[in-house]
């Protein structure tokens, strides 16, 4: 059980770490909203230590409240993020000291706890702070990117030189394959149970769409026209006045570019197209003759091997996400070019399912059958339903420990401020065939 803790305080000190490079701010960076879409970085500081006390210290530990009359402040179902300002949080030095307090009590119920109940064990529990805290942390990473002002985060550019893959796409016959786990300890209750499903032949993009070709749909008209967009996504598109993807703008030499985290650069032809609502995506689709994958099929071109039968952890194996295998855990503040991950593909050969950008698919936030809620209904019960699209894959900016082939993310289709991208699936008429 050494070995587990051990494991288990490397992720949790992993996220913490990452917490405070992007909280480590000026006090008016941490207090202001640099969005209505988002909460002050201040409030999102205090509910992830909140969210720790309740679980680990208080559930775990066995120890009282160490603030009394803040849970409902950082509540995050009792109150809208547009109006978290108003309430009498924390200020920067009180928010620092209650985070730090909150670890040293999380550091007593790791080490002299015993991992002997369903929410203990495996260290259940304390994985899924991990991957509370590291889902926060790309939440806060997108707060970020909206902010108005000099850059306040640096990191090494992600790869910009890779090798696509032969082919454009590839056939993914039919037959059945399994969807979610039932023996992954650290898998969130949406993921589970395993099940079988058969899906029909489909085929799939070896990569995600490019700005090279997301481009040719917005110089083709794509925007301007509503054969290519569902109804409610064209009237999403009018009253949002939607041209082209979030943050894509101009050079002051006129060139296409786009605003990353307070820096205007290129627009790489071959990095995956990001920040893109699912209703995008979903026209880019028809325009480009395709369509979104549902997620099981997503899910059988990231995990079956057709070698064995059997569904892996990973599109290249069981082996946990290293560097070579995908752009993951804000190493990078953006994506790296298309091909640029070998390592990381499918036995298919589907590159880069993993890490860069998130994949709209296009199915709607379900439960799988034999779904129970635990630990608590409020991270993904409420959620059912076809308001929300589901995600896939992860991006540059999801740690690992929140990222496998079974994670499901979820939104609203209208949401661009997430590191969202797509892939395109295609009906077996036209599996095979290249791109034209």
């Amino acid at each position: 059980m050494t070995a587990a803790r051990t494991r288990l305080r490397q992720h949790l000190e992993r996220a913490r770490a990452r917490t405070r490079s992007l909280t480590d701010l000026p006090d008016s960076e941490l207090t202001a909203q640099h969005s209505p879409l988002m909460s002050p970085l201040v409030w999102d500081l205090v509910h992830i230590a909140n969210q720790e006390e309740q679980w680990l210290v208080r559930k775990v530990g066995g120890r009282p409240p160490l603030r009394s009359g803040i849970d409902d402040l950082y509540d995050a179902f009792l109150h809208p993020r547009a109006t978290r300002p108003e309430l009498p949080l924390l200020g920067p030095d009180e928010a620092r000291r209650y985070v730090d307090e909150v670890r040293a009590a999380s550091w007593d119920a790791l080490n002299q706890g015993s991992f002997d109940s369903e929410l203990t064990r495996d260290g259940f529990v304390f994985a899924m702070v991990a991957q509370h805290e590291q889902q926060h942390g790309e939440t806060m990473l997108a707060t970020h990117q909206l902010r108005e002002g000099p850059p306040l985060l640096d990191a090494p550019e992600a790869p910009r030189r890779g090798t696509p893959p032969e082919q454009s796409r590839v056939l993914v016959p039919a037959g059945e394959v399994e969807i979610g786990t039932s023996s992954d300890p650290w898998a969130l209750d949406n993921e589970q149970p395993a099940q079988r499903v058969h899906v029909p032949a489909f085929s799939i993009d070896t990569v995600p769409v490019s700005n090279r070709r997301y481009l040719e749909f917005v110089e083709d008209g794509g925007y301007r026209r509503p054969e290519f967009w569902s109804e409610p996504g064209w009237r999403h598109r009018c009253d949002a006045e939607l041209e082209a993807p979030r943050f894509w703008t101009h050079d002051p030499a006129g060139r296409r570019a786009r605003r990353s985290f307070g820096r205007i650069v290129e627009l790489h032809p071959d990095e995956p197209v990001v920040h893109v609502c699912f209703y995008e995506a979903e026209a880019f689709g028809r325009w480009a003759g395709g369509r979104l994958p549902t997620e099981f099929e997503w899910e059988k071109a990231a995990r079956w091997d057709p070698a064995t039968g059997r569904s892996r952890a990973y599109p290249w194996g069981d082996e946990e996400p290293g560097p070579q295998h995908a752009n993951l855990g804000q190493c990078h503040l953006g994506p790296a070019v298309v091909g640029a991950y070998p390592a990381g593909a499918s036995p298919l050969g589907v590159h880069q399912l993993i890490g860069d950008v998130w994949e709209w698919t296009s199915s709607p936030f379900e439960p799988y059958p034999g779904f129970r809620a635990f630990p608590y209904r409020e991270y993904s019960e409420v959620f059912f339903g076809n308001d929300y699209r589901v995600l896939r894959g992860g991006s540059f900016g999801t740690d690992s420990v929140a990222c496998r082939g079974t994670f499901r993310n979820w939104d609203l289709p209208v949401r661009r401020q997430i590191f969202a991208g797509f892939r395109l699936a295609y009906d077996p008429a036209g599996a095979g065939e290249p791109d034209v």
